[in-house]
Formats: C-alpha cells, sequence, structure tokens
C-alpha cells in the first residue's frame, strides 16, 4: 500500500464515478488517485456470528465493510453511526467493498452528519474539483 497517497474523504454516491488504473492497485476519481476511503454514516446491518461484513449508509448510498479480526471482535451495532478508513475495492454488478482499517464509533458526537457532508464538500471545493474536472 502506498501511504503518501491520502484516504480521501468522499461520500458512497462519488465511488459510482471511481475508475480503477494500473499503477499501485489504486483507484482514480477524475484525476484524484486514491488506495484508501474514508466515510462516514450509520451502520444498517451488521452480522452476528463471526461474520466480518457490515453495510454502511451515509445518505448517499452504501458500502460493504469487509472488517479485520480486531475490528469484527468489537460490539458494533445496527444504528451506529461510524468512521471507517479502508482500501476500496471496485466490485461490478455488487455494492462497493472497503477493507477496513481503521473504524471508529461517534454516535455519541452531537452534529456528526452535518459535519461530516461539509467536511466532504470543503475538501472537495479545495483538493479534489480542480483535479477532478481537469481530467472530465
Amino acid at each position: 500500500m502506498d501511504y503518501s497517497l491520502a484516504a480521501v474523504k468522499m461520500l458512497c454516491s462519488q465511488l459510482r464515478d471511481a475508475k480503477p488504473t494500473s499503477s499501485q492497485n489504486a483507484t482514480a476519481l477524475g484525476g484524484v488517485l486514491f488506495q484508501r476511503a474514508w466515510f462516514q454514516g450509520v451502520l444498517v446491518s451488521v452480522s452476528g456470528g463471526g461474520d466480518d461484513r457490515m453495510i454502511l449508509d451515509d445518505g448517499t448510498g452504501l458500502v460493504e465493510l469487509g472488517l479485520s479480526s480486531e475490528f469484527a471482535l468489537r460490539q458494533w451495532k445496527s444504528g451506529m453511526y461510524v468512521m471507517v478508513v479502508g482500501v476500496y475495492h471496485i466490485r461490478t454488478g455488487e455494492i462497493p467493498l472497503l477493507k477496513v482499517h481503521k473504524m471508529v464509533e461517534l454516535s455519541g458526537s452531537p452534529d456528526r452528519e452535518a459535519m461530516w457532508y461539509l467536511e466532504v464538500m470543503d475538501a472537495y471545493r479545495l483538493f479534489y474539483e480542480p483535479l477532478i474536472q481537469e481530467f472530465s
């Protein structure tokens, strides 16, 4: 993994425009090259019994979370608001998959969802929009 590529703050709906690249097992969103994506949203499906898969809804779409054993052992529940960072995998015919390497519950933080949308918009305008427009 190339840690010089920042985790891109994004919404699930933006993944529709992401394309695979030939270099570094990375993904491109316009001119933005990334391997890791950063999402926040509500857990809408949490499987029990040792299953390491969950579904996150950020209000714009869904992403499947593949959890390592470190995170799978924690007590995640449907309805929790979480932040996740992980490696994005493009899949055809299925919802996108994020192999999680960081996951934090933020349910207790007031205004968390509204602030997240503002953070994503701010990052998009400052960093991503010029690159995306250049390659569109």
